[in-house]
């Protein structure tokens, strides 16, 4: 009897070790990390970001911050889809990129992906880099990102999240820089910097 229960606990022990082996071998593989940061619509996401000169896992962050991958997702506000556009906005996309917008469907990840990462692109483009400001303006527009940058000491080479006037919009980009950090540590080829080189290469700022 007293050897049964001796060979009972041998063999609990050993299959709770085996058990944190395989944890342990979960974390560091990634599989874990992956779950709660997938990337689905990959290839449609490298597709438009290649085209539009955009970082394809900021748009994979941004995706994740709008929409958690819903894409038939609505807000309160009207905004469709995988990225969040406004029609509005989408509509006056869909000039610049001589479509017909009555042929656009928000709730497509291809026609949303789309639009989303070139609106992202003009956005890099208008704010000279900053992806700071180039988040704030995704999530309170351009127009109010300007007004902010008229009354700041700051330029555009300068403006730091704590300098954004609005809480929801400072909490959205820190969402998204953080979601980007995770996905770079996922997915990028090369080594991600520190979180904080991460957040002064995003505002501008010489990281050297």
């Amino acid at each position: 009897m007293y050897l049964y229960i001796r060979n009972k606990r041998a063999v609990k022990f050993v299959t709770m070790f085996f058990l944190l082996l395989f944890v342990f071998g979960v974390f560091k593989s990634d599989v874990l990390g992956k779950i709660f940061y997938p990337y689905p619509y990959k290839q449609i996401v490298e597709k438009y970001a290649s085209s539009y000169g955009v970082d394809p896992l900021l748009v994979i962050s941004v995706i994740r911050e709008e929409s958690h991958f819903n894409r038939r997702s609505n807000s309160h506000k009207g905004a469709i889809g995988l990225m969040q556009l406004m029609p509005e906005t989408a509509r006056e996309i869909s000039v610049w990129l001589n479509d017909s917008f009555e042929d656009i469907d928000l709730t497509k990840p291809e026609d949303n992906i789309r639009y989303g990462t070139w609106y992202l692109s003009a956005l890099n483009k208008e704010f000279a880099g900053n992806s700071i400001l180039v988040l704030a303006a995704y999530n309170a527009g351009s127009g109010r990102v300007t007004k902010w940058l008229k009354t700041s000491a700051r330029s555009y080479n300068t403006y730091l999240i704590e300098d954004i006037p609005f809480k929801e919009t400072r909490e959205y980009v820190l969402k998204v820089l953080d979601s980007y950090e995770k996905y770079s540590e996922l997915y990028a080829k090369a080594k991600p910097p520190h979180r904080n080189q991460i957040i002064l290469r995003h505002s501008g700022l010489n990281t050297a």
